[in-house]
């Protein structure tokens, strides 16, 4: 009875560790005002990514990419990150502009996500801001993590400053660490 009472205790540490580990490698979200108050003190660029509660591919790019550690460890360390649900009520101000949520049937839409989507609303859909807080690029659909790896290097590092996509996927090597890129 004393060493199943062992084992069991074993792994209960063993299973809370594990989750503790897991849970300081997420994405560290944070609300617009947040980020953009952040944005003050120092700036970076701003990852947003859009979802609703709804959606299933949300979902299962939250699991299959984002929960991912080199994922997590670099937009953590790169970007502001921002979990931004398009059906959200609350008004918020951005640029110098409020906006607000439209009802839309049954349901609706906030009109930043319409505007930062550039009329292109999706889900998921992954924007991303420069540091002046201007529209880079949406990214509209499910990205699984070697995809997304690429994707958040290439805005991460400016290379869409100056080489066209179809190039960096061509000459990009995945990086175990994420950290600096091998390209």
């Amino acid at each position: 009875m004393k060493s199943i009472f062992k084992i069991s205790l074993v792994l209960f540490s063993l299973i809370s560790f594990t989750n503790t580990t897991q849970a300081q490698n997420k994405i560290k979200w944070i609300s617009w005002e947040d980020a953009l108050e952040a944005q003050k003190k120092e700036q970076k660029k701003i990852l947003v990514d859009i979802y609703t509660e709804w959606c299933t591919w949300c979902k299962k790019m939250d699991k299959a990419t984002f929960q991912k550690d080199k994922i997590a460890t670099f937009v953590n360390k790169n970007f502001y990150a921002i979990r931004f649900d398009a059906e959200t009520k609350r008004d918020i101000d951005f640029n110098g502009q409020t906006y607000k949520y439209v009802r839309n049937g049954r349901k609706g839409y906030h009109e930043l996500a319409v505007a930062i989507t550039q009329g292109h609303l999706s889900y998921p859909t992954v924007v991303f801001l420069d540091e002046e807080l201007s529209v880079i690029q949406p990214i509209p659909g499910f990205q699984d993590e070697k995809t997304f790896e690429m994707i958040m290097t290439y805005f991460s590092g400016d290379f869409y400053k100056s080489e066209p996509w179809g190039s960096y996927t061509r000459t990009y090597k995945t990086n175990p660490n994420v950290h600096t890129v091998s390209h």
